[in-house]
């Protein structure tokens, strides 16, 4: 193993990051699946997880999707690697050319490559979320990898629903439960609504952000991770304050956050694209 990499790991056991402070490019690194951490193994469901250079990611599909659509990941809207920074407040991408290669994995545990060539959908207002369309659907990964895509979930989750996180780019997992929702997480600049908080064994690191949030033993994805507070700062960068319906501020230091998905059927089409125009859609638009 590299030594760079190995430092990497040895920090990572023992710092947290948000929004992403990626050690490494994931993708230029050997699976790291004999690294183990805190002594927890890996017996988590890796087909279909995605590795980001900087981010997670994973297939997803919507109910009813024909399997000859052209596939989707799905990670972070804060992972989509835009020049000059992290998207703005207030600001939304839809249907814009964007080539970027990952690598998903296989129900074995191996590594395959594969394309993005649009930003579908992204956006860090209300909720950090981004969608890529690949150049494979979901027919040829199957017939290529025998990889099968997550199903989406179009209902809300609900509190001490068991979970599991399962994150490409450190090709390892954590388990815990939906603590609860927050009515607002403030992060910097950045405000989210209604975001799924764990309880403490989902002690996510850096790198995992944009991991599906995945309802424990099935493959159907609640939510995607997306950030931490690090050290119990208050409403900054990297350390994001819980915010409720009056306006009361709470922050807990070491507490991580996840995003909703399930709103993202009210933006659907009956062709399944994402369509923030949409009357019923409930994302930024």
């Amino acid at each position: 193993m590299k030594a760079a990499l190995f430092l990497a790991l040895m920090v990572a056991s023992t710092v947290t990051w948000a929004l992403p402070k990626a050690p490494f490019n994931a993708l230029a690194e050997e699976n790291l699946k004999n690294i183990n951490f805190d002594g927890m193994d890996l017996a988590y469901d890796f087909e279909g997880i995605v590795k980001l250079s900087n981010c997670s990611g994973s297939l997803i599909a919507f109910a009813g999707m024909p399997l000859n659509a052209k596939a989707l990941v799905m990670t972070n809207g804060h992972c989509i690697q835009k020049p000059g920074g992290f998207l703005a407040p207030g600001e939304v991408m839809v249907n814009a050319a964007n080539n970027r290669a990952m690598k998903i994995y296989d129900r074995n545990f191996k590594l395959h490559p594969i394309q993005a060539t649009k930003i579908v959908y992204a956006t860090m207002t209300n909720t950090d979320i981004a969608f890529y369309e690949l150049t494979q659907s979901y027919n040829d990964i199957m017939a290529a990898y025998k990889i099968r895509p997550f199903f989406l979930d179009g209902a809300r989750p609900r509190a001490g629903q068991p979970i599991d996180i399962v994150s490409g780019y450190w090709d390892r997992g954590w388990s815990c439960d939906i603590d609860g929702f927050v009515f607002r997480i403030k992060e910097a600049a950045w405000s989210w609504t209604d975001s799924i908080r764990y309880t403490s064994t989902c002690d996510t690191i850096g790198g995992t952000s944009g991991s599906p949030i995945i309802a424990r033993g099935e493959r159907r994805v609640i939510g995607v991770n997306n950030t931490s507070n690090e050290s119990g700062e208050r409403c900054t960068m990297n350390n994001p304050c819980e915010v409720d319906e009056r306006g009361q501020v709470t922050v807990s230091k070491g507490v991580r956050y996840g995003q909703q998905s399930y709103n993202v059927y009210s933006c659907l089409t009956p062709d399944f694209r994402i369509d923030p125009r949409r009357e019923s859609c409930q994302l930024p638009r």
